[in-house]
């Protein structure tokens, strides 16, 4: 980060940002999760063996499809594949081999260094919901994302203390013209906050404007010599890669910037309807895209996606934080590291509509799935509502404080001389008690994880302060962490090259909402 530390002292400014720097307010962020407890691993060797085999099958004999894409199609053919129009056949073993060049971790870097996360190896990075249309609130209710609301979300992540990263789509600001918001969107995410952050990936030119702002904001060597964002290129299951998705990750992988390739797949719709099946469907998928990655660009880092739902055959909805999506992650996360690649999966996901105990079981399910299954990624940390259509203020901050339990449960336990406690059982002895004992004292305040919003008072104090559930304590929570919000220092050069960027290619494009 020092090439990027001496361009920003040589723009101008630099007194005026290190003299912000010195009076703004501090946030306090832990550190990404480095992991110090075993993956579970559900799948003996043979099970692993036989869903490689299968999923080596699928890409030779059937195949998948790169749609819309000609160049795709001439990359494949000169790679060894087998082309029949839009059908890409790849011989057992091309696409595995062609994978080896992926790293089996990297560094994304922030704007502020000290908000660096390593992704892969036995991290975790927890990121924030990606997407949803809507947002909701106590007190507005459901209704359309604006750009506001996109504001709001990226200063709650900046202040929340567990979230290690900024996240990307965290609602959809329909406010402003499809082909202009991610201009807005990407500008939030660089000013409001200083964690890392991701790309637009709803048009190729649009991964090339994050590029570009990018270089304005670490500078143009830095960025192709470093990965400063991580972007999510979905695909659409089963077997086919549109050239929206793959024409962003081509931009993102010819410059450097890592891309989770990631199946997008409700199981019984868009994959078969059994665990193996579901399982041997998205190594195909992800062997592929991966693949495709390291052709654009060998050694462009990627990440091995899997977002796995199961679906409600009543009603066709997906469900949420169900045994077989666990599952799924557990043996993707064992596909994934027989591959040396990163994972990304789980999340705070459910079904349900409101923050409610619904809400609470489904995300609790993903997370701790997620953190025994080797997930290095967990895009959905926080805020996820309603089958990822809402982003919701309340459950955001409720799931941003409990993501410190991942963070307590992935120490693990500790046996060193103070941990044993064999003083103090000795000075307590029986009958007595160790509130007050030399161990007790020198070890309180760390010595257990606690919420910054469950409630644990006594009932009495509870009903005298208004018997307020979670969800309105939430929203009180909101309201503080917005009142007290102070924007993160910013060279002043630097932020007015990216409001010029920004202002120039709106104005260089008539608006559309399409």
């Amino acid at each position: 980060m020092s090439e990027a530390r001496t361009r920003r002292r040589t723009r101008g400014g630099g007194g005026a940002a290190r003299r912000a720097e010195r009076s703004a307010v501090r946030i306090e962020t832990a550190k990404y999760i480095e992991r110090n407890i075993p993956n579970f691993e559900i799948l003996n060797e043979e099970a692993l063996e036989i869903i490689e085999a299968n999923a080596e099958t699928v890409l030779a004999e059937i195949g998948v499809n790169f749609v819309n894409n000609p160049a795709a199609l001439e990359r494949w053919r000169e790679a060894g594949a087998e082309i029949e129009g839009e059908r890409v056949r790849i011989p057992r073993g091309l696409a595995r081999k062609l994978c080896e060049t992926a790293p089996a971790s990297f560094t994304q870097h922030a704007r502020n260094p000290e908000r660096n996360v390593v992704i892969g190896g036995r991290n975790l990075v927890l990121a924030p919901v990606y997407g949803p249309p809507f947002v909701r609130d106590l007190e507005g209710g459901r209704r359309y994302a604006t750009m506001e609301d996109f504001r709001n979300f990226v200063k709650l992540g900046y202040m929340s203390k567990w979230l290690h990263h900024s996240g990307g789509t965290v609602c959809e600001p329909t406010d402003v013209p499809v082909n202009k918001r991610h201009l807005d969107m990407l500008h939030a995410h660089m000013t409001l906050s200083d964690k890392p952050f991701m790309g637009s990936v709803t048009e190729p030119s649009r991964a090339q404007d994050s590029v570009e702002m990018c270089e304005i904001l670490f500078g143009k060597e830095f960025v192709q010599q470093n990965t400063v964002m991580t972007s999510l290129t979905n695909i659409n299951s089963p077997l086919t890669f549109d050239d929206v998705m793959m024409g962003a990750l081509e931009v993102y992988a010819k410059n450097n910037q890592a891309c989770i390739v990631s199946p997008f797949i409700v199981g019984g719709a868009m994959a078969p309807v059994s665990v193996a099946g579901t399982l041997t469907q998205v190594l195909a998928e992800v062997l592929a895209g991966v693949a495709y990655s390291q052709l654009i660009r060998p050694g462009a880092p990627v990440i091995f996606g899997a977002f796995v739902t199961s679906i409600d055959m009543n009603s066709g909805a997906p469900t949420f934080g169900t045994p077989e999506a666990s599952q799924i992650l557990y043996g993707a996360g064992q596909l994934a590291r027989r591959l040396g690649l990163p994972f990304r999966s789980g999340g705070g996901l459910c079904g349900s509509k409101l923050p409610d105990a619904q809400a609470a079981y489904e995300t609790a399910n993903t997370l701790n799935a997620a953190l025994l299954g080797g997930v290095n990624f967990i895009l959905h940390a926080c805020g996820w509502l309603e089958g990822g259509l809402v982003s919701s203020y309340e459950k955001f901050v409720m799931d941003a404080d409990q993501l410190g339990v991942l963070h307590k449960l992935a120490q693990g336990v500790t046996v060193d001389e103070d941990a044993q406690a064999m003083g103090a059982i000795a000075e307590v002895g029986p009958g007595g008690h160790y509130l007050g004992c030399a161990h007790t004292q020198a070890n309180f305040k760390s010595a257990f994880w606690r919420s910054d919003l469950l409630d644990y008072k006594p009932f009495e104090t509870w009903s005298e302060e208004g018997a307020r559930d979670t969800q309105a304590l939430a929203a009180e929570r909101v309201k503080h962490l917005l009142a007290t919000y102070e924007q993160p220092a910013l060279d002043p050069a630097i932020a007015e090259a990216l409001d010029d960027y920004v202002a120039r290619k709106k104005a260089s494009m008539e608006d559309a909402f399409v």
